[in-house]
């Protein structure tokens, strides 16, 4: 399999990784510049250059892949590209093997990090303007509906149509606990259906996921008061219950049109994002 299928893999299965491109190759070496290789948790897919230069890289991969999940960190300190150069000579310090093609290479690692996760729950105005402008970012958007005509209507196809996300959309009829469980580790929810009773439930299963990331739920101060009694009544403390934003968004617009409230849930959204961007990775739950 090729690196393009590795790089495929990593993100279908939120998994962190590192690609790693031969920048140069001075004179003797196993591979021309441009090969790559694509180094996962406990698998690689191509190559540069086999023997020592490679399980070098491949060691350095996974540390930087793997450094957000060791510590928390700034999203400004965590590791990014780097180079390293390889001498290819009887001569060189080697740690897996000898390589004496005679050359040297030069290495560009490059850490690929899981991307952010995002469901919204509600595909009626709101959530199609916000879906909108979340397809145009570099994440896993999922959509999610108890109304199957919603999902699969023209106005929604074409908000994501040429979307830089992957998005996916999903079909409740009954249980929202079910869509829940299935989001991956670290999703973001926001909760905006067209159903206050579907709201509260959801709320309620999101509560009960402790796999999740921040929870956001659309509507008025009177309507989060109901909500709170609520939710207190079917168990939650009011530590659990304050894990939830209510109303969501950045509070710097007024406007009440639908993507104005879009535009301002989004700033949120992207700016939790930001500041959680090292949070530890951990096994994902469901895709």
């Amino acid at each position: 399999m090729t690196w393009i299928d590795g790089v495929t893999e990593l993100r279908r299965g939120r998994l962190p990784g590192a690609l790693v491109t031969v920048v140069e190759a001075r004179g003797h070496a196993p591979r021309e510049a441009g090969a790559k290789m694509v180094v996962g948790p406990d698998r690689t897919w191509g190559s540069v250059g086999g023997g020592n230069v490679e399980e070098v890289a491949i060691r350095r991969a996974r540390e930087l892949a793997e450094a957000p999940s060791r510590q928390k960190v700034s999203a400004d300190s965590r590791p990014g590209p780097e180079t390293m150069t390889v001498a290819l000579s009887d001569k060189a310090e080697y740690q897996h093997g000898v390589q004496c093609c005679g050359g040297e290479v030069t290495l560009l690692i490059e850490p690929l990090a899981v991307v952010p996760a995002v469901a919204v729950f509600g595909a009626g105005h709101v959530g199609l303007e916000l879906a909108r402008i979340l397809a145009r970012f570099d994440l896993d958007l999922y959509l999610v509906d108890s109304r199957a005509e919603v999902l699969a209507s023209p106005d929604l196809a074409a908000a994501v149509a040429g979307a830089v996300a992957r998005v996916e959309t999903r079909h409740f009829p009954v249980l929202p606990e079910a869509a829940i469980a299935d989001l991956p580790s670290g999703a973001q929810v926001l909760v905006m259906t067209h159903d206050h009773a579907e709201d509260l439930a959801i709320c309620d299963a999101a509560l009960r996921a402790p796999h999740l990331g921040a929870i956001g739920l659309i509507g008025s101060s009177a309507k989060w008061s109901r909500f709170r009694g609520q939710l207190r009544a079917a168990g939650h403390d009011d530590a659990d219950v304050d894990k939830i934003r209510c109303p969501i968004g950045a509070g710097t617009l007024r406007s009440k049109q639908p993507a104005a409230i879009a535009v301002d849930v989004a700033a949120e959204v992207l700016a939790l994002e930001e500041a959680a961007a090292a949070r530890p990775i951990t096994a994902p739950t469901g895709c």
